[in-house]
């Protein structure tokens, strides 16, 4: 089968390579397009060369990112009639779904933020939706995924790939730290382009001010965009490390002693690892992350202040072995309902 994955966001690439791997396995044909938008490209194309960047980043205002989704649509349309895939997949890649409608070829989107303004559109195109176990129902319906497109899966999606690679040991001189510190924090920046959230986060800043003062702490943010990392540099925090390019997060999450997450995905995947983990997401509460809390394995930082006395983690985290555990039955999800949406095509 000529299957179509499309890469909208920096996690994407990560998410979807198990997927890949495994549908190229066993002999399927899969083509990639990814936007260039924040590091997707970067991640990309560090694992498949061949990828086709189709797309510009995300603008910051409402207007400017509605017209480029217009746009990549366009484009995405015109891809797929040179290459005739037979199913489109993607994490709510939009501008893939509308284009993959147009040119009548079933969509599967994969989502995990129930939030999401557009999950209304979405999830009326698509030919199947794939969800969490964890989401609400009902609100899903709402926004039109009803019975017979939903397919929930156990876990969380970052747990498809989350064990799925080798810590680097260097991954610290590599972002520009010449000796591991006493304590070292890893801290994602907010997702401010997105239309789902809040357009300003000054706790941000805030937390990285309090981690940076603290003796023998160290912070390397991991920013999003070039006006972020402006920013944080704009802070002259001495001890606060921002890399220009896209790291290898997972071996950096790995050695450090806690995450601050402002954004979804990157939080999750230190929680899900055991690195204690707060999350200052500014946006709705997201059902994936309150089920993380209720483990115990992530806090809601509500201020500053509870970032006062870090200390080295207690505990290793989890070895990739025992993450990987999980994966096989979210991956299967993945690729089976992959594969009948396209032996359905309509």
């Amino acid at each position: 089968m000529r299957i179509w994955i499309d890469f909208a966001n920096s996690p994407h690439p990560l998410l979807f390579a198990p997927v890949i791997g495994q549908l190229r396995a066993d002999g399927h044909e899969v083509l990639l397009t990814a936007r260039d938008n924040a590091q997707t490209v970067e991640l990309a194309r560090e694992r498949w060369p061949e990828v086709d960047v189709v797309g510009t980043e995300s603008p910051q205002s409402r207007t400017a990112k509605a017209g480029a989704i217009l746009q990549r649509i366009g484009q995405l349309k015109r891809w797929a009639g040179g290459r005739r895939p037979q199913v489109a997949l993607s994490h709510n890649s939009y501008a893939q779904i509308v284009a993959a409608a147009l040119s009548r070829i079933p969509a599967v989107t994969a989502m995990d933020f129930e939030h999401q303004p557009v999950n209304h559109l979405a999830f009326r195109l698509a030919r199947t939706v794939l969800v969490p176990e964890v989401l609400p129902v009902d609100g899903l319906r709402r926004q039109g995924a009803r019975a017979a497109k939903l397919i929930r899966y156990p876990g969380l999606k970052e747990e498809l790939y989350i064990g799925d690679f080798v810590p680097d040991r260097e991954v610290l001189a590599r972002v520009g730290l010449d000796s591991r510190p006493r304590i070292l924090v890893v801290a994602r920046t907010p997702p401010t382009r997105a239309v789902y959230h809040a357009a300003d986060n000054p706790l941000f800043a805030e937390a990285l001010r309090t981690v940076c003062s603290q003796p023998g702490a160290a912070c390397v943010a991991l920013a999003r965009y070039p006006e972020q990392r402006e920013a944080i540099r704009a802070l002259e925090l001495e001890t606060c490390v921002v890399p220009e390019h896209a790291v290898d997060a997972r071996s950096l999450m790995y050695a450090a002693d806690a995450m601050i997450g402002a954004g979804g995905t990157m939080t999750r995947e230190a929680a899900l690892m055991g690195i204690p983990t707060w999350t200052l997401f500014a946006g709705r509460r997201p059902a994936a992350d309150s089920w993380l809390e209720r483990q115990g394995r992530m806090r809601t930082l509500a201020s500053a202040e509870q970032l006062s006395g870090l200390q080295p983690r207690a505990a290793e985290p989890s070895s990739p072995i025992d993450l990987r555990r999980r994966s096989q039955t979210i991956e299967r999800s993945f690729i089976e309902a992959t594969l009948a949406a396209g032996s359905a095509r309509r």
